[in-house]
């Protein structure tokens, strides 16, 4: 037997209730801080390593 459709949107919304008192402003701060960096330091690597081949090759 299918569970009924309303099952899943109603499981994500009950746990986004249950967790959001325990994030606070500062936490999304520090994620979208992280996420910044973590971007940047990827990018640095990515264009860091297409030089080091690319000289490789030569």
């Amino acid at each position: 037997m299918e569970a009924p459709n309303s099952l899943h949107p109603c499981t994500v919304g009950g746990t986004l209730l249950s967790i959001s008192p325990v994030i606070t402003s500062a936490d999304i701060v520090k994620t979208i801080i992280l996420a910044v960096l973590g971007a940047f330091v990827s990018f640095l690597v990515s264009i860091t390593l297409k030089y080091l081949i690319g000289k490789r090759k030569k």
